[in-house]
């Protein structure tokens, strides 16, 4: 049954409708440092269907997370080099741009404020990320804080927070502060869930998404995203809105 059943499955080949957006800003592919990456081959074949659906350049951004991921940036950039070799001798054609990090607000992140060494996306941005569980006490002040500092801060994947709504004050608070939102990809295909994607399209709507990122962790991801890029919905967002992954 197994085998006739297959001969009907339809079996898409992904398309490059991403190349709107040339540069992936968000994804988990440094083996062996967070919940992303477990080897090299799985690293390398991310990296391949990111080129297969139209990404010509990538930024890596392992989770920076107290007390579960405690990276040190230096040992990241070493990593980035491995890895970065490794896929050039597996022929890997996608530009492997810059090593970043995903720094989550937390309780260790106001030591961090004190000594700052964040691995910026383009030397430029530093992409932080709430609890998906529950609000935090001072986020909005630690950013401010860290804008004081002169970074440029981008949220990352504010559509799944749920307790953070479209309709309430706090998304409009931090976009009227200057953060920068965005948005993974995935979520426009319903990968996290249905409120997910609902607040992914709101939000778009109202203009406050900059960057859309794939927050790519595993072959699993790979394998969604390949099938994404076959949806006409998801390309027609790609037409309608500018995104700023094409200046980085």
């Amino acid at each position: 049954m197994f085998t006739i059943l297959n001969l009907f499955k339809k079996n898409y080949e992904p398309r490059p409708i991403f190349a709107a957006l040339g540069t992936d800003m968000h994804c988990h592919l440094i083996p062996k440092v967070d919940d992303g990456s477990k080897c090299d081959e799985e690293s390398i074949d991310c990296f391949n269907s990111l080129k297969a659906v139209g990404y010509n350049k990538v930024y890596i951004t392992p989770h920076f997370q107290y007390p579960r991921f405690q990276n040190d940036e230096d040992d990241i950039r070493s990593r980035f080099a491995t890895i970065k070799k490794t896929a050039a001798e597996a022929g890997v054609e996608i530009e492997l741009a810059g090593i970043a990090g995903e720094y989550r607000i937390d309780s260790g992140f106001k030591n961090r404020l004190e000594s700052p060494r964040f691995l910026k996306i383009a030397d430029k941005y530093v992409l932080v990320e709430f609890s998906l569980h529950q609000q935090m006490m001072g986020c909005d002040e630690m950013i401010f804080d860290m804008q004081m500092k002169g970074y440029e801060v981008i949220l990352a994947h504010p559509e799944r927070y749920p307790y953070l709504g479209v309709q309430g004050s706090r998304m409009e608070q931090l976009k009227n502060q200057g953060v920068y939102f965005q948005i993974n990809v995935l979520s426009l295909g319903g990968f996290y869930g249905d409120d997910a994607r609902r607040k992914a399209y709101e939000m778009l709507e109202r203009g406050w998404i900059e960057f859309m990122g794939t927050d790519l962790h595993n072959t699993m991801y790979a394998q969604a995203l390949r099938d994404l890029s076959c949806s006409r919905k998801v390309e027609k967002v790609l037409e309608k809105y500018e995104f700023m992954n094409k200046t980085l």
